[in-house]
């Protein structure tokens, strides 16, 4: 499977670079994640549940960086595996830019799967992965800006933004 993308992230290069090399930011930002530890020099373990199409696993895995040039270009290279549900591996270049809003970061992914994953067919898995990289994009996108998503049914972080929402809602005050 081959998948490439552009994304427009509101923060600028250095910031979205940084991020991306944090492991409690790649946790809150995949989907499914339970787990990251580690470094970008040692790399990251992971251990991520998903459910595709019928199956559902849960996958542990190895995610290694390399090409570090700051805030400009990473390479990730990662492979994962999932009992029987079966395993995943596969790499993406990430590239940042500057653009008018922040970052635009661009993205070519390579990955393969195996085991009942394999079985359920390309047009599951790639509509799975672009639903899973979109998914990402946006939780990181929350996280480096948080004010920009709370209109889409994110939760408020602070107290006094939810008993304005409630009040809102309720007509309380």
């Amino acid at each position: 499977m081959q998948m490439s993308d552009q994304k427009e992230i509101a923060a600028d290069p250095a910031t979205v670079y940084a991020a991306l090399l944090t492991p409690e930011v790649l946790q809150a930002c995949v989907p499914g994640a339970q787990e990251v530890a580690g470094t970008p020099e040692d790399g990251f373990e992971a251990t991520v549940t998903q459910k595709v199409g019928p199956v559902k696993a849960t996958f542990k895995g190895q995610v290694t960086l390399s090409d570090l040039i700051e805030k400009e270009k990473l390479t990730i290279s990662g492979e994962g595996k999932g009992g029987a549900a079966g395993f995943a591996k596969g790499g993406a270049v990430v590239t940042l830019a500057p653009s008018e809003t922040g970052t635009l970061l661009s993205y070519d992914v390579e990955a393969k799967v195996g085991g009942k994953l394999a079985q359920l067919g390309s047009r599951i898995i790639d509509g799975f992965a672009k639903k899973m990289a979109d998914q990402f994009f946006a939780n990181l996108q929350a996280h480096l800006a948080p004010e920009e998503e709370s209109q889409d049914g994110e939760a408020p972080e602070t107290g006094e933004e939810k008993k304005g929402w409630f009040s809102k809602v309720t007509g309380r005050g």
